[in-house]
């Protein structure tokens, strides 16, 4: 059981597509959080450092040294979706770089939750090319998951999570229940049951959701925005913060 929890990553870890009435962002890692709090019966300490935007270097940059000086008992660790979405991705260079990350958490004696993202690729234009590129590096680090000190959650390969149910409109990110699937997902790989609530089995065994389609309103809300950020070398993070810097105490009376 970890009582202390650190997450790093970019807008999957910050938990964009969940959004709550206030306007902020809640997501998996929160999930995460709330289920440990649960199970613990007593208050946990959350960190969120993941900012949205980010590709892996400046994950690795920004937030992996702050995050192991905060001493969690476990760091949750993501990235590289953001790469994988550029016209070209340096994908030896982002295998090594996620690969010393994850060597350096265990150096300092904290155990590492390694997430691969969840897979959009079904829902999106040129999806079997991001597809190609998910599938190599989850590959590539899957070594990874057999060096003690390591839990590897794998929901690039979660077939159900491809469900359009669980993204959110843009279909880039995941919603509220896809969010709660991840956590599910985390939850178990470390042993600690799912909170009946969430509603995560039910909205499993449902039947799937319509096929996906992409109209010519869904490429004006969502694709040309994108493409407008990546030619004038604008991202949907500048000027942000991380939502939760420190670890702040979450107890189990506030995650129900």
């Amino acid at each position: 059981m970890f009582h202390s929890y650190a997450a790093i990553g970019d807008s999957f870890t910050e938990g964009v597509g969940d959004e709550l009435p206030d306007g902020s962002v809640r997501g998996w890692a929160d999930f995460v959080a709330m289920g440990l709090a649960i199970a613990a019966r007593e208050p946990v300490g959350y960190a969120n450092l993941a900012i949205r935007g980010r590709k892996l270097g400046p994950i690795v940059d920004e937030q992996l040294e702050t995050a192991i000086a905060l001493r969690p008992e476990v760091i949750s660790f993501n990235g590289g979706g953001n790469d994988m979405l550029r016209p070209r991705m340096p994908e030896e260079r982002v295998a090594d770089r996620f690969r010393q990350a994850v060597h350096r958490i265990r150096d300092e004696g904290i155990h590492v939750l390694m997430l691969s993202g969840a897979n959009p690729t079904d829902h999106l234009p040129l999806g079997r090319v991001f597809d190609a590129r998910g599938v190599r590096l989850t590959a590539a680090l899957g070594d990874l998951a057999e060096l003690d000190g390591v839990t590897f959650v794998d929901n690039f390969n979660d077939r159900g999570l491809r469900d359009i149910r669980y993204w959110s409109p843009d279909k880039l990110h995941l919603n509220s229940l896809g969010h709660a699937r991840v956590a599910s997902n985390v939850l178990t790989a470390i042993g600690v049951a799912t909170p009946e609530e969430w509603g995560v089995a039910e909205v499993a065994a449902a039947p799937p959701g319509p096929r996906s389609r992409n109209t010519a309103t869904y490429y004006r809300e969502f694709v040309l925005p994108w493409i407008g950020r990546r030619l004038t070398g604008r991202s949907s993070g500048d000027g942000r913060t991380a939502k939760r810097p420190t670890l702040e105490p979450l107890a189990p009376d506030a995650a129900h």
